[in-house]
């Protein structure tokens, strides 16, 4: 599919694999659709290496093959590389591996081009052309909690990523706004306010108070829990007075959901389990049509090979369920929105749910069989947050933390620390506001992103803002300290950019220059295994080789004979730091 989007180079290794394919075509001309294994290496031999001689001699040897051994299919996919400006040397070590160093000149030029030209050149190239991103899904009438933080920030990283990758992405939220706590909820809203169509947000107060006071209500009174019954009935009839109360409740939900995704810079659109249940009845009849649907103890099911229990699409009382629910919206996004992607963005316990439910959709003939041929679906799992004590993390009455209390405390912290700093003398209120807020919010973002999704992490304000170490603190304090020295130089940096020549003369700055440009085969990586710490690992690399390069004395920037040079690598630097901030939702500081 990638190959209609020619117009971006894609990654280093993508430019790469494209010559040692010309090569490879050439040096076994009778071996069909051989993929180019090219992959990053230490530096001590190269700066990348193709690892196709061994497969290759495996297969070729017997067959009157013109080569003795692995060596030699690597001195010959070496011989038959097309010539390069990129490529200043090869070299063939061991059994046949093909090492690769590339022209500091070409580097050079490639990274002064995309100061110019921007760093969505950049860009890799894109897995497909639509997806959905299926993330943060809270419940309606409940606040989101500590719970919501890592399924809304994992799913916008890689809603980033995948937009920088030039794919068109659906940012869907597929809140809980359907269900049979909306009967209990309507008729609560009746008793307490008869005109509720008057019942504003202020009115009904705490929405998670109303939620409980409501569900208290269902369980103690047998005639209030009778209503409530009834009143699912009615809402799922279509009844005009059940739908005008849902509407009301789900407003006041999303208006409170909305307040923090505007502070984490979070954009979603909802489609919440209410639009997909109209599709429901014809999906189960299409699946019945073929066969998959079966009787079993009053439910209607889809029997899943090498799992015990069934998928219940119907229930015995005739209801539907998530199940239901995601096929629908699955056949949706495939037939409806053309997506050819689908990722469902979850903790790690709904692991089973989503394994069944795409091996459901395969013995339908949705998705292909293979996982790694389009369409497809997948499950991004994460571990749980957990509190100091090593438990999930709660307040001391036990009750989950509210997600605005904890992006209102990491504020206040760090608005503490940079007034202790000075700042509050230096800087206007204004300044201290937006700065607390980038940090703050940005270590919590970074102290969850850093880690694999698939672990537990535990949550600790002083660790995440803490200005050393791997922290968000740490790194926007280094990309505001890169900006310092172009502004203490006194240069015009966009003159530069088309006057100036960049150099990568010492190996510090070398070295720099080469990660810099590894920038879109690690969102490629990231994107691909779906795996945002990859992009972060990226980041906090390329700020500590910075240091180095701008530590040591020989590769002075300010009033040395290679200024301009230096200031066009600080310069690219920054650029390729706030395009990571970017990709993971962090608002970047310019001054410290």
């Amino acid at each position: 599919m990638a190959t209609e989007h020619d117009e971006y180079m894609g990654s280093l290794k993508a430019q790469l694999a494209k010559l040692f394919e010309v090569s490879l075509k050439v040096t076994v001309p009778n071996e069909l659709d051989v993929e180019p294994l090219v992959a990053a290496c230490n530096g001590k031999f190269g700066d990348y290496q193709c690892n196709n001689a061994m497969g290759l001699w495996s297969k070729i040897k017997g067959k009157g093959a013109p080569f003795r051994g692995p060596p030699a299919v690597g001195e010959a996919i070496k011989n038959n590389l097309p010539s390069s400006e990129m490529i200043e040397s090869c070299s063939v070590a061991g059994p046949g591996f093909v090492n690769v160093v590339l022209s500091k000149n070409w580097m050079a030029k490639s990274i002064q081009k995309m100061l110019i030209e921007g760093i969505d050149t950049w860009a890799p190239l894109p897995p497909v052309k639509t997806a959905v991103v299926d993330f943060s899904s809270p419940n309606i009438a409940k606040e989101m909690h500590v719970g919501h933080l890592r399924s809304t920030i994992i799913g916008d990283t890689l809603a980033r990523m995948l937009e920088f990758s030039k794919v068109k992405v659906l940012r869907r939220n597929h809140v809980g706004d359907w269900g049979t706590q909306f009967g209990m909820l309507i008729e609560f809203l009746f008793e307490k306010f008869p005109n509720f169509e008057d019942a504003t947000e202020t009115a009904i107060g705490d929405l998670q108070a109303f939620y409980k006071a409501s569900k208290q209500r269902f369980d103690a009174d047998p005639a209030f829990k009778e209503r409530a019954q009834q009143a699912v009935v009615r809402l799922q009839g279509g009844e005009d007075k059940y739908r005008r109360a849902w509407a009301q409740i789900c407003q006041i939900s999303r208006t409170e959901f909305h307040k923090v995704y505007q502070r984490l810079g979070v954009h979603l659109e909802e489609k919440g389990e209410s639009f997909y249940n109209p599709y429901i009845p014809g999906v189960i009849e299409a699946l019945n049509k073929q066969g998959l649907v079966e009787e079993s103890q009053g439910a209607r099911v889809i029997f899943i090979e090498g799992i015990n229990i069934p998928l219940i699409v119907v229930k015995s009382d005739g209801g539907f369920n998530y199940a239901s629910t995601d096929l629908a919206a699955l056949w949706y996004r495939l037939n409806e929105e053309k997506a050819e992607w689908i990722i469902y963005v979850t903790d790690v316990g709904q692991q089973q749910h989503f394994d069944m439910f795409f091996k459901a959709a395969k013995r339908a003939g949705w998705l292909p069989q293979g996982d790694s041929s389009y369409p497809k679906a997948s499950h991004v799992g994460f571990g749980l947050v957990l509190g100091e004590d090593g438990k999930r993390f709660r307040t001391r009455n036990t009750e989950v933390v509210r997600l605005v209390d904890l992006l209102d405390e990491a504020k206040v912290r760090s608005k503490a620390a940079l007034i202790e700093r000075g700042k509050g003398e230096e800087w206007t209120e204004e300044e201290i506001e937006s700065t607390a807020e980038a940090v703050s919010y940005g270590a919590v973002k970074y102290a969850d992103l850093k880690n694999n999704r698939l672990t537990n992490y535990t949550f600790n304000f002083d660790q995440m803002l803490n200005d050393k170490g791997n922290t968000a603190v740490y790194l926007l304090y280094a990309h505001a300290r890169i900006c310092s020295i172009i502004r203490r130089s006194g240069k015009d940096i966009e003159e530069l950019k088309n006057k100036g020549t960049l150099v990568l003369g010492h190996k510090d700055e070398r070295d720099l220059g080469l990660h810099l440009l590894q920038f879109a085969e690690v969102v490629e990586e990231a994107c691909t295994n779906l795996l945002p710490n990859v992009l972060c690992d990226y980041l906090y690399n390329l700020s500590e080789i910075f240091s180095k390069f701008y530590s040591n004395p020989e590769c002075k920037v300010i009033g040395s004979d290679m200024e301009t040079s230096r200031l066009l690598l600080c310069e690219a630097t920054a650029v390729v730091m706030r395009k990571c901030f970017d990709l993971l939702g962090i608002a970047p500081i310019y001054k410290i």
